[in-house]
């Protein structure tokens, strides 16, 4: 049976952030993920999570300016010392709030750049924050997103994503799934998973076209969650999509699946 994680920064925005947390666990939900916690205090978004019986799945180590258009900084070579920084942050919130991984955003290819110093950039980055997680318990996870939502991000197949692990070489470092970037990049997502299910830490669903609920589009996810508990997967599976309607009046496709 699936277990639902609620991305906050996607789910109940008529909401302030910290009162999504009481909504979300009210509707079924038993953890939680959003891009980041930062703007809280930790002991608030710790109290928030203990107050509503709820878990901490995921979160971004800081990505740079999202409000300003930057979709994460590990590639970039002037950016090295602020992504290692917000390695520390992140770390941070990670004990404060009990979360078992963090999610890097690797960021957008600058103009005129050059794709093998963007790519040792992030594998050096990357190999400084796995071990750095490493020692802290925590694991150590990359996404890769599609160019349709996100024009220019560096990283947007699972091919690339196995390279950037293989250059690693680290054991705290996996990939997070996400089933509808992945419909739009590359499609054959079931035997992609299978392939992969010992790299993969965390999986995220949203549907296709529109990024909305799981039963508006064309992602079969009944077939997906079966799948993934014959799989054993057992990992947080991440709502991260744009409700159509409101999000509570939206949930009816997660009934089959609550307790």
């Amino acid at each position: 049976m699936p277990k639902f994680s609620a991305n906050l920064s996607f789910l109940y925005q008529d909401l302030a952030f910290l009162d999504r947390f009481a909504a979300a666990a009210k509707d079924g939900f038993g953890a939680l993920e959003y891009l980041g916690p930062y703007a809280e205090p930790k002991e608030k978004v710790a109290d928030a999570l203990k107050a509503n019986g709820l878990k901490q799945a995921l979160f971004n180590v800081p990505s740079g300016d999202w409000a300003g258009g930057e979709r994460g900084i590990a590639c970039l070579p002037d950016r090295v010392e602020e992504f290692r920084s917000g390695i520390s942050l992140a770390l941070d919130y990670a004990k404060a709030l009990e979360c078992p991984q963090v999610n890097v955003i690797s960021g957008l290819v600058p103009k005129g750049a050059d794709l093998e110093t963007l790519e040792k950039v992030l594998v050096e980055n990357l190999k400084y924050a796995a071990r750095r997680t490493a020692d802290a318990g925590v694991k150590l996870l990359i996404e890769p997103i599609n160019l349709r939502d996100i024009p220019g991000f560096f990283l947007s197949t699972t091919d690339h994503a196995e390279r950037i692990l293989d250059k690693v070489g680290s054991d705290n470092l996996y990939i997070q799934y996400d089933f509808y970037h992945m419909q739009i990049t590359q499609g054959d997502l079931i035997p992609t998973f299978t392939r992969l299910k010992d790299r993969i830490a965390h999986v995220q669903i949203a549907d296709n076209p529109g990024r909305n609920e799981p039963g508006t589009g064309e992602i079969n996810y009944g077939f997906i969650l079966s799948e993934l508990d014959r799989l054993g997967y057992d990992g947080w599976v991440g709502c991260e999509y744009k409700p159509k309607a409101g999000t509570s009046e939206g949930l009816t496709w997660m009934k089959p699946y609550r307790k």
